[in-house]
């Protein structure tokens, strides 16, 4: 039995197609796991029925190895209790992983993630916060390995400039929260960062001072207004209204407020360039493949605008989109083929009988832009 046949039973049973996850795509694993927990039942009913006995004469081993897998509940619960305690920092990556900025929030997400991992597994294990869980001690060093790795002064920065981790109402929401100026490791990396971007002495002296006004809220930022509005308004916002008698630190925070936390719009684009120009399509001037990227890109932010983008049957250009949301929106999405080998641009680019002569190529790429 070929791997068609064996997908052909499946779909028999199941409206959701497994994901064909990206190399590019962080935490595939988790992605592929969630997928299947949402298919669960299609799997169970689908090792049960009748087509199945196909496959088990044709390769018995692995058949029973599948069944088995399938009805087992202790694999399903621990598939639960990975999806559970990976949910935090799937959420977390997630949120950095796209083009908005997200700097000044990535030191207080990575807290927080702990905190919640740490709290999905005791509860898994039954423990109490100031117990010890074996378990949680090797995936804690794991992530404050990761965080010291990528950690760097800049982060700290931007956290000690975003207004809302100086608010009353957010110290009063977790356990053990201090303000940016009260953190040890936030206020060192925080100088080393003024000794670099204000090299002049005198900036620098009067960039502490309007540090220290801000974070005490004294001077021109002890307004009831601008206090009232650290929690809720956007940071740069914030310091758009209440920043101007602290023009150093206003321009610094303008700066490091509005940067994205990675790379990935750029790797989407070599993504879609790695689609574009393939062994195929290796005689694609630079010129072309860049603009065949572009118009992607744009058809992209083009089709969310109409109907049939919100209609799950024919929603078949975003696996997740740049706006990313919680794990749930995983499981709805059929797997989106966001290559350009389109039928009829085949035809157009690659026909085999197609002549080499310079006038062919002409028209061939007049052919193409009209379709585009």
């Amino acid at each position: 039995m070929n791997h068609s046949m064996r997908l052909a039973i499946y779909n028999r049973f199941s409206p959701l197609k497994l994901l064909s996850v990206a190399d590019t795509r962080f935490a595939s694993i988790v992605v592929m796991l969630k997928r299947f927990k949402l298919i669960r039942r299609a799997l169970e009913a689908m090792v049960m029925s009748d087509q199945w006995a196909q496959y088990r004469e044709d390769d018995q081993g692995k058949a029973r190895f599948v069944r088995d897998k399938v009805v087992d509940e202790d694999w399903w619960e621990k598939v639960d209790y990975i999806i559970a305690f990976t949910g935090p920092i799937y959420d977390m990556i997630r949120v950095c992983d796209t083009d908005k900025p997200c700097l000044h929030l990535v030191y207080e997400l990575w807290d927080s993630m702990i905190e919640n991992v740490k709290q999905v597994i005791f509860d898994h294990e039954g423990k109490q916060a100031d117990g010890f869980s074996p378990f949680y001690y090797v995936v804690h060093r794991i992530l404050i390995d990761r965080w010291a790795k990528s950690n760097t002064p800049l982060h700290c920065l931007a956290h000690s400039l975003n207004p809302r981790f100086y608010s009353e109402k957010w110290l009063q929401e977790g356990e053990g929260r201090v303000p940016p100026h009260m953190d040890g490791e936030v206020s060192t990396e925080r100088i080393k960062c003024f000794r670099r971007i204000f090299s002049n002495e005198d900036e620098r002296i009067r960039a502490n001072d309007e540090f220290a006004n801000f974070s005490l809220k004294s001077g021109s930022f002890a307004d009831p207004d601008s206090i009232g509005s650290m929690y809720v308004t956007d940071p740069r916002k914030w310091w758009a209204c209440f920043g101007s008698n602290a023009p150093l630190l206003q321009r610094l925070a303008f700066k490091v407020l509005g940067q994205p936390n990675s790379s990935s719009c750029c790797e989407r684009n070599w993504s879609i360039y790695s689609f574009i120009h393939s062994c195929r399509r290796n005689k694609l001037t630079p010129k072309r493949a860049e603009d065949l990227v572009f118009i992607h890109n744009n058809l992209r932010f083009l089709s969310r605008n109409s109907s049939q983008y919100y209609d799950e049957k024919t929603k078949l250009w975003d696996a997740g989109g740049d706006q990313f949301g919680s794990m749930e929106d995983v499981g709805v999405l059929e797997f989106a083929n966001l290559s350009l080998d389109e039928p009829e641009l085949e035809s157009v680019l690659f026909d085999e009988n197609a002549t080499t002569s310079m006038e062919k190529e002409n028209e061939k790429d007049s052919q193409v832009e009209e379709m585009l």
